[in-house]
């Protein structure tokens, strides 16, 4: 599948002033790839992202309406942060079959999540990608790259650590607060479940014992009851939002997991280069 032109699309339309002359500034754009005869279907969005938040339930439901409609739909994640630091970041997601599954149901619930087998490793399958220009792109990016100061390309080995790490990890702690809390809320399920189910019993011994004795004294038993409507059981709190606080967790430590291989590597540099003088 070729990405010809991205667009801004989904959720984050919606936040951008002036969404009127966007939508226009898209048709036009797509009606003037088809007039040179270049593929103008719509096959997807696109997102900016900052130090890699991107895993939340606006794009979980925003790339399943794409990919319920459109099968081949993808969502291009764009870092502006680290592709500033000089490290392209652009990937590209869809929705595994198993969660399309699990979304068209509507049903969150912890049983319907462990019998689709749905964690928090296979939410999102990533899809390849590989970057084309055409001659007069090459030509424009070897222009500018002779016009850059000398500078700007040593930036990159610099050995000052920014403050990127230090983001990341505040970031990370939030969501680890956050998920902290949603297993405090399934624990206190968990408890009431118990505690209900105890009820029940109890309700159901004394039940049987009043029957025994009435049947001692010759007298009808109790009629049936049915015992749902008077124990009601508490609502499962929904385990999505546990699962994109995992993979959110998960891709916090894979983008902190990078940042510190380049700084160790350029320490372990500087350092040869310095025994190396000496």
């Amino acid at each position: 599948m070729n990405i010809i032109f991205a667009s801004v699309q989904g959720e984050a339309l919606k936040k951008l002033p002036k969404m009127n002359t966007w939508v226009q500034y898209q048709m036009e754009m797509m009606r003037s790839l088809r007039h040179v005869n270049i593929d103008h279907l719509h096959v997807g969005w696109y997102q900016s992202t900052y130090y890699g938040s991107f895993v939340t339930r606006a794009l979980l439901d925003s790339q399943f309406s794409y990919q319920h409609a459109i099968e081949e739909s993808v969502v291009l994640i764009y870092d502006p942060i680290k592709t500033a630091q000089g490290s392209l970041s652009l990937k590209a997601y869809r929705l595994t079959p198993k969660l399309m599954e699990v979304c068209k149901e509507k049903d969150f619930s912890p049983e319907a999540l462990k019998k689709a087998n749905i964690a928090y490793e296979n939410m999102f399958e990533e899809v390849p990608i590989v970057i084309k220009n055409s001659y007069l792109i090459n030509v424009m990016l070897w222009e500018l790259e002779k016009k850059s100061a000398v500078a700007d390309r040593h930036e990159l080995l610099s050995l000052a650590s920014s403050n990127h790490l230090g983001k990341s990890l505040q970031l990370l702690m939030d969501r680890v607060d956050e998920m902290s809390q949603d297993i405090v809320k399934y624990n206190t399920y968990l408890r009431n479940v118990s505690k209900q189910q105890q009820q029940k019993h109890q309700y159901q011994q004394r039940r049987q014992q009043e029957n025994i004795q009435r049947q001692s004294r010759g007298e009808p038993p109790l009629p049936e009851e049915d015992i749902n409507k008077l124990f009601k059981p508490p609502q499962p709190p929904p385990r999505m939002e546990s699962l994109l606080i995992a993979g959110q967790i998960n891709t916090y430590c894979q983008n902190i997991k990078e940042f510190n291989a380049q700084n160790l590597g350029k320490l372990f540099m500087a350092q040869a280069l310095q025994d190396y003088n000496n």
